[in-house]
């Protein structure tokens, strides 16, 4: 049978439902007992946020490649590539440069000159309790937006594998992903989410491996081949200009707008990475600044290889199952990788690579979890609210309490998010992130001058600009399909339209505007007191290691 008369004859829900949900079952188990062994060395507040600090550079470059790599990274990017062609490819170079970034900027300073959060770094040598609220409040952000793109990659990958169609299937699906999500932070802290990531990257990449190797074992081994079958099932199923899938230009080239949307997207994805509070908060697992410099090393290996791969995945989603298939497929876009894997072995691969991909999202939610209970109880409630004087184990109980709320949080915003190309949901994350986070941590680890106005004024405004554009923007309200007439936005009601920033990502805007006016906020303040010698101290301890080990131990 022809690629094209395959995804003419594919099932709705492709698979068997019961085989699916047993793989599932299997892969669930097996990470709550990894979970559960974990969980018997969490003694200290270093062991829950931390891990004990017990990860090697390698052990901990995997986890990071888990954490990173995400259900943007498997469902989003490869439903991009398979509709949009090139320009869906540009979410792969974006999110593997950025990690450039990480690597030269801040993974070994950040290592030497904070504990647990990236409050620590930001509040060394600045005024301790505004600087940690405000650094707080950004990572809390940064994990919401986040965690909506892990909701609803879960909500459609299920919906996939069951032939849901309507939502409220969907919204049991995000449910039960934030209760299991919930078990693994409140029993296995950062030690038992580490090892769910490094077991999951492991099997993600791999997965991945073997779909690659198969798409191009069909074509030859020759790329050229897969490409001109991706614009033939496109041209076979009735997609307009199906030629420009190989063009630069189709989804971010047609107008100025688009191509402005593309350079606000890319800012975004490029300066994010080395914004993110769940991949930074990675760092403090390792004994020192030398296995935090190879963490991110293993990582950019291992998440290099990862993005090659999407590129054979995109495109052979688009040859062998074909746009308009995964289109009208529940989940749609974010389908594709699963409808290739049922193309190429059937029910048993479907089976294994959505369960690779539930995991996936499972692993990540659970870092976003930690991440964003730390930072609360850790820099919000131990620092700002109880002013330092709070026993550590009082502390981790208040963490485990946030995860709880937050579980909450994220299972209703998941909800609303259900329907969304979880790529481009990711993408918002990461202008929040480098709107947010990045300015200060720049200018806290490389200026001198710079302060705690200065501080405040980058992460807040970084933060309200962010978020403002994205509440008025068409990804919130106002963006129709011409085809079909329905609301592409999170708000589906076509009549509900209060769009008034026309870009899609806020990054063009409000990352220059954050770090402007961290520059401002400090130019226009004086100097604080032992303002040289702190930032004398933190230089050497940045750049040498020297004094981080004492202030780790305490």
């Amino acid at each position: 049978m022809s690629p094209v008369l395959a995804a003419a004859a594919a099932p709705v829900a492709p698979g068997n439902p019961l085989v699916n949900i047993a793989i599932f079952a299997a892969f669930v188990v097996v990470t709550m007992v990894i979970v559960l062994r974990a969980s018997r060395n969490n003694q200290t507040a270093a062991d829950y946020y931390a891990g004990g600090r017990s990860f090697t550079g390698p052990q901990n470059g995997t986890a990071i490649a888990g954490d990173y790599l995400s259900a943007a990274s498997f469902l989003g990017i490869a439903g991009a590539i398979a509709l949009n062609g090139y320009d869906g490819f540009l979410y792969s170079i974006g999110f593997l440069v950025a990690w450039l970034v990480a690597l030269l900027l801040v993974a070994e300073m950040l290592r030497n000159t904070g504990r647990f959060t990236m409050a620590d770094v930001l509040s060394f040598r600045l005024r301790q309790r505004p600087v940690r609220m405000a650094a707080a409040l950004a990572t809390l952000a940064v994990c919401f937006f986040y965690l909506l793109a892990q909701m609803a990659g879960a909500g459609g990958l299920v919906a996939l594998l069951l032939g849901i169609s309507g939502t409220a299937g969907q919204y049991v699906v995000v449910a039960i992903v934030g209760a299991l999500m919930l078990f693994y932070v409140l029993v296995g802290g950062m030690k038992g989410t580490t090892w769910v990531q490094i077991v999951k990257a492991v099997l993600l990449i791999g997965g991945a491996a073997v779909m690659t190797v198969w798409v191009l074992a069909l074509y030859g081994f020759n790329i050229s081949g897969l490409l001109g079958d991706a614009v033939a099932t496109a041209t076979a199923q009735g997609v307009e200009n199906a030629q420009g899938l190989l063009d630069p230009g189709r989804q971010y080239g047609a107008t100025t707008l688009t191509k402005i949307n593309f350079i606000s997207l890319a800012l975004a994805l490029v300066l994010g990475t080395a914004g993110l509070p769940h991949v930074l908060m990675r760092f403090y697992t390792v004994p020192d600044a030398k296995e935090a410099r190879r963490s991110v090393v293993w990582a950019i290996w291992l998440i290099g290889l990862f993005y090659l791969f999407t590129l054979v995945l995109g495109f052979g989603a688009g040859a062998l199952v074909g746009p308009e298939a995964i289109r009208a497929a529940p989940g749609g876009p974010n389908s594709a990788a699963l409808l290739l894997a049922y193309e190429l072995g059937g029910t048993l691969l479907l089976g294994f690579i959505a369960a690779v991909a539930f995991a996936t999202i499972l692993a990540v939610v659970a870092g976003l979890a930690i991440t964003a209970a730390t930072s609360f109880a850790h820099d919000i409630y131990a620092s700002v609210i109880k002013r330092g004087q709070v026993d550590p184990n009082a502390e981790v109980k208040v963490a485990r309490r946030t995860v709880v709320v937050i579980g909450i949080v994220a299972i209703v915003g998941g909800m609303a998010a259900i329907g969304q190309n979880i790529a481009f949901l990711v993408a918002l994350a990461f202008a929040v992130a480098a709107s947010a986070n990045l300015p200060t941590i720049v200018y806290s680890l490389f200026w001198k001058r710079f302060n705690t106005r200065g501080a405040l004024w980058a992460i807040y405004g970084g933060l309200i600009s962010c978020i403002t554009l994205i509440a008025f923007s068409p990804v919130v309200s106002g963006k129709v399909d011409p085809a079909t007439g329905a609301s592409l936005s999170m708000i589906k009601d076509t009549a509900v339209d209060f769009s008034l920033f026309p870009l899609e990502n806020p990054g063009i805007v409000s990352i220059p505007l954050a770090f402007f006016l961290g520059w401002l906020g400090t130019v226009t303040s004086k100097p604080e007191r032992e303002h040289d010698a702190k930032h004398a101290e933190m230089e050497v301890r940045a750049l040498t290691g020297a004094g981080a080990e004492k202030a780790v131990a305490h």
